[in-house]
Order: structure tokens, then C-alpha cells, then sequence
């Protein structure tokens, strides 16, 4: 795939990236927003740098590793991609207060219709925002949108060093509760 130009990047501001999605997911994972370089490829996760897809693999969810490309394979696996908001930034920290809870509200009309088992919402700010939680942290989230049950991981941006040695274990806590055949 052809790496995009800086106009190809500056035009993709604003632009959005179709869900990969299905009705009964064992789990639906929802990023912030799609970056610059998503939005300009497409395709979910498609900056070079961004973990989504080595740590999806390293986890166990994938039986290989996938390229952003690939991401309608997911789907098969009973795995799905959404973003809390879908408008395309340079930076998550673009977005408005306003405009990530009101994110949140079209995500639960989303898990209402799709029902997926797990939402794995990959980013705790966001989700805090959202879903109005100030003291959400990783992991299982008490609370369930509708019979979905919700689970955040960190965000798997590069930029994000904070978990950056933890995220496949993270990750693989969940695959563990939502997929408990695959080990």
C-alpha cells in the first residue's frame, strides 16, 4: 500500500472510516477517532507505529498478523472495529468534550443494534469522556450497555508510552474472558 503524501493527510481531515462490523460480535473494538493516516489509507489502525494489530495478534485474537488492510478478516473471527467519534483528527486531543459524549451516545445505539458480547473501548480518556466515568481504568467496567459487557484497554497509539510493555497482556485478559476456547 502507498504510503500517503502530506496532502493526502491534510485532505483526510474531517474524513471518516467505515465500521467493520456485524450483529454478535464476541467483541466490537472501538479506537477514538481515526488519525490522519487511517482516514487517508481507510483502514482502521493503518499508521505504521500504531500496536493495534501486533498486539491483537501477540494476544491471540488473530492467527496471524494482520495488515490494516486486511481488516474485513476480522469479522470471521467473530471481531469487529467501530470509533467513539468518526471524524478523522491529526490528534485524539482534537475533539471537544461535546463531541466525544456525543460519540458515546451514537457507540450505545450502535451496541443495541449489533449486540456484540464485549465493547473493548481502547482508550480510557475517551471512555471517562463518554460515557461520563471521571474513574474508569482498564479492565471490566461494572456497568453493561444494554446485555454488552464493556472492557477498556489502552489506546495502542505509539504515542501512547505509558503501556506500552503491558498492552499485550491487557489484551490478552480480555481475549481470555471473551474467547476462553482459544487458551
Amino acid at each position: 500500500m502507498k504510503r500517503p503524501t502530506r496532502a493526502d493527510l491534510l485532505a483526510a481531515a474531517g474524513k471518516t472510516v467505515p465500521d467493520v462490523t456485524a450483529p454478535g460480535l464476541k467483541v466490537l473494538f472501538c479506537g477514538i477517532n481515526p488519525g490522519l493516516y487511517t482516514a487517508a489509507i481507510g483502514h482502521h489502525f493503518g499508521r505504521p507505529g500504531n500496536r493495534f494489530w501486533p498486539t491483537l495478534h501477540a494476544a491471540g485474537f488473530t492467527p496471524r498478523l494482520f495488515d490494516p488492510s486486511e481488516e474485513q478478516q476480522l469479522l470471521p473471527l467473530g471481531y469487529g472495529i467501530t470509533n467513539v467519534v468518526s471524524r478523522a483528527t491529526a490528534a485524539a486531543d482534537e475533539l471537544a468534550d461535546d463531541e466525544v459524549r456525543a460519540g458515546g451516545l451514537v457507540l450505545v445505539e450502535k451496541l443495541r443494534r449489533l449486540a456484540p458480547t464485549f465493547l473493548a473501548v481502547l482508550g480510557v480518556g475517551a471512555y471517562r469522556v463518554a460515557f461520563g466515568r471521571p474513574k474508569a481504568a482498564v479492565g471490566e467496567q461494572p456497568e453493561r450497555i444494554g446485555e454488552t459487557r464493556v472492557w477498556v484497554l489502552p489506546n495502542p497509539s505509539g504515542l501512547n508510552v505509558f503501556y506500552q510493555q503491558k498492552m499485550v497482556a491487557l489484551f490478552s485478559e480480555l481475549r481470555g474472558v471473551a474467547c476462553p476456547s482459544h487458551g
